[in-house]
């Protein structure tokens, strides 16, 4: 499927300013609030010049009007910042910042002596990316399909059976919902191999976009991206099966594994905005943060409000905007810190915890509440023994919120096709209501393990009520 052909014009400026190659070194980055965005000319009578059709078709379904915060940032505004020497990186037209690289730490005090420019926080530092090295065309690219040597189960979903079971999706799915006309992005450190493993050779794949590294494609490097996305959109029947194996993907690479600083929260940004801009549905994100490698950076859990951190409100403006939100709740349930990671604060994303077989949760699991006294995790599922696809093609067991975390986002893609009248924040309603604990939430399950069959049966009644 073709995107909207203003949106990735718009995005490859972005991209144009990300691949500015810099020298070898340290470097830092440094995230620019801005006081504004200036005029560049934009209106919202002409959304259709910063937004996909399919991301005003949202918008209208949902009765979310476009705003100025849709606007992007005017160019000549980074014109000024690249005026002082600094080379702009990402963007968040939502909140008005750019992140910028340099060389040269002094220039932080020019960056906030701009007219423009309200304030100014360092983010990141570390090398420089230099220029890529020249290819050699005549290597030949490993095109060698991987595919698993288990043997295959009689079971349609293989080795992931029991995790589809739990949220009762194998009903849903056989009602007819699987995904078909959903846009779903996943976010995460790398997709290894995809292109390459025989359980995605169905995969419905929109585009690819690395916003850490550009010269890096999201097949490379990382392959936790790899199991998460399996959860989802595997579909080698007998082996492993998905929650949402019929919806189309965007793939983005967000997560830096060479260092924790907060410019992976700006990163993060660029992608989910993205992701707007072109008619994503639905997200699903198995990345948080709290502690960075400069311990000034971190946060504490009295910022677990709902509206501190730089990606948590990234991710309620997301949902403001219409799309439904799925973020892993942490894996800190064993450590000092011990709560729910950024941005699984934000209040109306799905925050998805873990539980093992048993339905327990899982110890490492991170636990609510929110700072400001709300019910966090909002959901659990199966994370303790996940099946998911490795990089090599082989069916494996891995535990984590990364994990429950896809499977449960499978499955609310299914019921929002089932259910498309509904918002997202309906969606978000209904999937708790019908879940274990529902009547007593807690610190620990949330509001239980969802019940996606009986949220579709609730739901069409109440739809039907309606008309």
């Amino acid at each position: 499927m073709n995107t909207d052909r203003i949106v990735i014009a718009v995005f490859s400026i972005v991209l144009l300013f990300c691949s500015v190659a810099t020298e070898a070194g340290e470097h830092y980055r440094f995230r620019v609030y801005l006081k504004d965005k200036g005029d560049a000319g934009y209106s919202v009578e002409k959304a259709s010049e910063f937004l996909s059709a399919k991301a005003i078709e949202r918008r209208q379904k949902n009765n979310i009007a476009v705003t100025a915060s849709d606007f992007p940032i005017s160019p000549a505004y980074l014109d000024s910042l690249c005026a002082v020497g600094v080379t702009p990186v990402v963007q968040s037209k939502w909140l008005a910042t750019v992140v910028v690289e340099s060389a040269d730490s002094l220039l932080i005090n020019d960056l906030k002596d701009l007219s423009i420019v309200d304030s100014v926080k360092w983010v990141w530092k570390g090398q420089g990316m230099a220029e890529p090295s020249v290819c050699d065309d005549t290597a030949e690219a490993d095109d060698t399909i991987l595919t698993s040597t288990r043997q295959r189960s009689k079971k349609h979903y293989g080795y992931a059976n029991d995790q589809i079971k739990m949220l009762n999706g194998i009903k849903m799915h056989k009602a007819g919902f699987q995904g078909e006309g959903m846009f779903v992005a996943i976010l995460d450190a790398g997709f290894k191999n995809v292109n390459r493993i025989s359980a995605f050779e169905s995969l419905k794949l929109l585009g690819t976009r690395n916003f850490v590294n550009p010269y890096l494609s999201v097949f490379e490097g990382d392959d936790h991206g790899t199991k998460v996305l399996s959860c989802m959109a595997a579909n080698a029947p007998g082996l492993m099966v998905g929650t949402a194996p019929q919806a189309y993907y965007w793939l983005f690479t967000t997560e830096d594994i060479d260092s924790e600083y907060p410019v992976e929260e700006d990163y993060w940004a660029a992608a989910v905005e993205f992701a707007d801009s072109v008619g994503v549905d639905v997200i699903s994100s198995s990345l948080g943060y709290y502690d960075f490698d400069a311990d000034e950076l971190g946060y504490s859990t009295d910022d677990l409000d709902g509206k501190t951190a730089q990606i948590t409100r990234i991710a309620q403006a997301a949902a403001d905007k219409g799309i439904l939100l799925f973020s892993s709740a942490g894996n800190e349930g064993s450590s000092s810190w011990e709560k729910i990671t950024f941005p699984a604060d934000a209040v109306d994303v799905v925050t998805v915890g873990s539980v093992t077989e048993k339905k327990d949760r899982s110890t490492f699991s991170s636990i609510g509440f929110t700072a400001d006294s709300r019910i966090k995790p909002d959901l659990v599922a199966l994370g303790t023994a996940s099946s998911v696809v490795l990089p090599s093609g082989e069916i494996s067991y891995v535990s984590g919120t990364s994990f429950s975390t896809p499977t449960v986002a499978g499955l609310g893609v299914c019921l929002w096709q089932a259910l498309p009248s509904l918002t997202n924040k309906e969606i978000i309603e209904l999937l708790r209501t019908t879940s274990s604990r529902h009547k007593r939430p807690d610190e620990e399950l949330g509001y239980g393990i969802p019940d996606v069959f009986k949220a579709y049966k609730k739901g069409r009644k109440n739809v039907s009520r309606t008309k």
